[in-house]
């Protein structure tokens, strides 16, 4: 079965700078996690992980 991605969360795009100040571009991409909710496994970020739990409880 394949797992579904049901976070809407996108990668940041910035600048990485070095000491001379060159800008080369750089992605930080989103920390996803697989999880199995309800038998069904899915892509979410680890924050949304975290928010579940907290609910949950």
């Amino acid at each position: 079965m394949a797992t579904k991605k049901l976070t809407r969360k996108k990668p940041n795009f910035a600048n990485a700078r070095s000491h001379a100040l060159n800008a080369t571009k750089k992605k930080q991409s989103v920390n996803l996690q697989k999880v199995t909710i309800d038998g069904v496994t899915v892509l979410l970020s680890a924050r949304e992980i975290r928010t579940l739990k907290k609910k949950a409880a």
